[in-house]
């Protein structure tokens, strides 16, 4: 366990360490922050026709609303913490690489939800939207990542706890 937690805690603090650099911010995050407004609206455009993304806000043609995609708020930090604990884990490279792509995945779609939200609550109510922004959607999306690990760990560790190889044989009385 002690194992673990060092190994975790040193993938984590390399993985935002790499996230930090100017270069990787250049041409991995804001690539993808615009990516995922452009997702956010397309999604929203199936019922909605006056949402667009303009780099990485989401906005309301008609209102003028919109919501900015900033760090924090791409999903990048929480598939960080998610890779971490994934790469920290004893399980084979296979199960690993396995559970770092459907994790993000899992973890991303809940983050374009959660974007969605956001645009739709700012329209209605700032105060929700407030809330909504600092408080229930960052807990959420961490339990997000909590649940898809405890979920991987589960699969990766065949699910149940076994019983012992000798256990005692049951006792049969007769009557």
């Amino acid at each position: 366990m002690f194992r673990f937690f060092l190994l975790f805690l040193g993938i984590q603090l390399s993985l935002f360490g790499i996230n930090l650099l100017h270069w990787v911010q250049d041409h991995a995050v804001l690539p993808w922050t615009k990516l995922l407004a452009q997702i956010s609206a397309g999604l929203v455009t199936w019922f909605d026709a006056t949402a667009a993304a303009q780099g990485k806000v989401l906005w309301n043609t008609t209102t003028g609303f919109g919501v900015s995609i900033e760090p924090g708020c791409n999903g990048i930090e929480a598939c960080i913490v998610l890779c971490a604990a994934v790469l920290a884990f004893p399980a084979s490279w296979r199960q690993k690489i396995k559970g770092l792509i459907l994790g993000c995945v899992a973890v991303q779609a809940l983050n374009v939800v959660r974007v969605i939200s956001l645009y739709y609550l700012g329209q209605w109510d700032a105060t929700a939207f407030d809330f909504a922004h600092r408080f229930l959607w960052q807990g959420l999306i961490m339990l997000d990542v909590l649940v898809v690990w405890l979920f991987w760990v589960r699969r990766v560790s065949g699910g149940t706890q076994t019983a012992p190889d000798h256990a005692p044989a049951p006792e049969v009385v007769h009557g």
